[in-house]
């Protein structure tokens, strides 16, 4: 069954170190969702660390999800130092592991400080009504934002309008706005759940912005292959508008490679991720 945003991220204790999804969001090839099963596995390697949050985590895609049974999320507690803890997640569905990922947790502690500032461009709530107002206008094309199309979990606002479903080529760049299409509790687990749930959209698209593809095509092949992030700071909230850079610096050999970095409304760089997947067409593989 589908899920809202909340559900997706609990999960059932099954014993120690041990737990497995309620929930679940298929993706629009109708497997699970690969943001969906790396916040799951955050979440439950978070929920073995006392006293210290999340700043990195490292996973490798291995088997499509499937939408029929849960997934388990086995623990190991690797070590857990003076100031870093390491958690090696192994997540299974019918006895086969669909993902491998690493988590490492730090305790807060002052260091030197700089990071990149957000580019600018129009806030979201300005180009929502922008394309509120173009949808009265006659001959507007099919995939014209719709306001009422709020079922995702996430609501995206790109940029530029044509982001992602446009085949004219175009540097492998991207801006796009996001936030929770629900109101979040204020748990900091949830909120840095939720914007890894977030952190799989967008990254392999763009890698595809060069070329006369789209993600969405009948004859094109795509899967993540392996995806990392890193959180900055807790200073956001993922119900509340975020703005995500992202920059496809090469393809090749049938793979794309992205790396992004996400603000939140004052500017300040939260978390930065990046992605390896396979892009190729399915008359590459026969």
């Amino acid at each position: 069954m589908n899920a809202n945003l909340s559900q997706i991220i609990e999960l059932e204790q099954l014993d120690v170190n041990l737990f497995r999804s309620k929930f679940h969001r298929e993706n629009f090839r109708r497997t699970l969702f690969g943001g969906q099963v790396i916040s799951q596995a955050l979440a439950a390697a978070t929920a073995t660390v006392e006293g210290r949050l999340p700043h990195s985590l490292h996973a490798y895609f291995l088997r499509p999800g499937s939408s029929d049974v849960p997934v388990i999320y086995d623990v190991d507690i690797v070590r857990d130092g003076r100031s870093i803890s390491s958690r090696r997640i192994v997540c299974r569905q019918k006895g086969k592991a669909i993902l491998n990922m690493s988590v490492s947790f730090q305790v807060e502690e002052e260091g030197f400080e700089h990071a990149d500032v957000a580019p600018q461009t129009a806030a979201a709530e300005e180009l929502l009504k922008q394309r509120i107002d173009s949808l009265e206008q006659p001959n507007m094309p099919s995939h014209t934002y719709n306001p009422e199309q709020t079922a995702a979990p996430f609501q995206l606002v790109p940029v530029k309008e044509t982001l992602f479903i446009d085949k004219e080529p175009a540097a492998p760049e991207a801006l796009l706005w996001l936030r929770a299409n629900e109101r979040l509790s204020d748990s900091t687990l949830v909120h840095l759940s939720a914007l890894t749930f977030a952190s799989d959209f967008g990254l392999l698209a763009t890698s595809l912005l060069p070329h006369r593809a789209t993600l969405f095509d009948d004859d094109m092949f795509t899967a993540s292959i392996d995806h990392a992030m890193w959180f900055h700071t807790v200073d956001f909230r993922a119900d509340e508008w975020l703005l995500c850079r992202i920059h496809s610096p090469w393809a090749g050999n049938g793979r794309g490679f992205s790396i992004g970095s996400i603000f939140n409304q004052s500017g300040k760089l939260v978390a930065s991720m990046a992605q390896e997947g396979l892009v190729r067409k399915l008359s590459k593989l026969e």
